[in-house]
């Protein structure tokens, strides 16, 4: 009985991530000149499940996500010439490559003996699965991009180095801001709890994360991934050639380094003023405390 109430319990949750998962692949925060595009984290709440609750689950939740997806995008079979390629496209460009975000969790466990903060543990294991995912998910697109659309929209002659770059120019930035969202959002919430809470420590460590300093040091951390994310927004579109798709360096020349600079200076004042501050507060707290 306490069985299917967890099995139950596991199947709603991710069903509510997988919808939560749908909506943020929506919510595209760059859509490159050539096609692609870099969304709000949107494999994180995938790469939540395989966490939380195992690959199998992750892989299952992951195949399901992938099939919204694929619904979602059907316009891209138009483009296909025969009906091979539309199961290709189907299965490397959508089943596979969504899928694989099932192995998220892969990592969970592993880093116990090198960290054994909690907090920081989980950080680090929901990071590097992510970024893992990642990878299998742009070589997915990859592959499909030097077979598939060789010819259509990519060039038949050195198909797989311009399937390399042209993917490379949104995968890298999804790579990145999924990456951050996985490292912060694992070192605020307990994933391992079975309904997830924020990490509280004890004793001393309790107090050394008294609300107020914990506020700091989370806003420290959310100020610095906004400041890479909004970067990584402003200079993405430019690493795509607007006419070929190609990645292209020579493209950031046309970024708004103004903006940018001024994005990433403020970012880094913010950040070092509320660390400071965190400081200051906790040598207050720990000179209260012996007093």
């Amino acid at each position: 009985m306490e069985r299917n109430r967890n099995l139950t319990k596991r199947i709603v949750e991710s069903s509510v991530l997988i919808a939560f998962a749908t909506v943020l692949s929506m919510l595209k925060l760059v859509d490159l000149p050539y096609g692609g595009s870099v969304t709000a984290a949107s494999m994180l709440p995938i790469a939540i499940i395989a966490y939380r609750h195992g690959v199998g689950m992750g892989l299952a939740s992951g195949l399901v996500y992938a099939t919204i997806q694929q619904l979602l995008g059907l316009n891209t079979l138009s483009y296909a010439t025969s009906w091979k390629a539309v199961v290709a496209i189907i299965i490397l460009d959508y089943i596979v490559a969504f899928t694989v975000v099932g192995f998220a969790g892969i990592a969970k466990g592993k880093l116990s003996s090198v960290i054994p903060q909690a907090p920081k543990r989980q950080s680090a294991e929901l990071g590097i699965g992510v970024v893992f995912v990642c990878i299998l998910r742009y070589v997915c697109h990859t592959v499909t991009g030097a077979t598939v659309w060789a010819g259509l929209s990519i060039p038949n002659e050195a198909a797989l180095i311009y399937s390399l770059g042209y993917n490379a120019t949104y995968m890298i930035p999804e790579t990145i801001v999924t990456a951050l969202a996985a490292v912060w959002l694992g070192s605020v919430i307990d994933l391992s709890k079975k309904t997830p809470e924020r990490f509280i420590g004890t004793g001393a460590e309790n107090e050394a994360r008294g609300s107020t300093c914990e506020l700091l040091s989370n806003l420290t951390t959310l100020i610095i991934i906004l400041t890479v994310v909004l970067d990584t927004v402003l200079i993405a579109p430019h690493l795509q050639n607007e006419a070929s798709g190609e990645f292209d360096f020579s493209g950031l020349s046309s970024a708004p380094s103004l903006a940018i600079a001024i994005i990433t200076i403020a970012g880094a004042i913010s950040a070092a003023a509320v660390f400071v501050a965190r400081k200051v507060l906790m040598k207050k707290q720990a000179e209260n405390s012996e007093n």
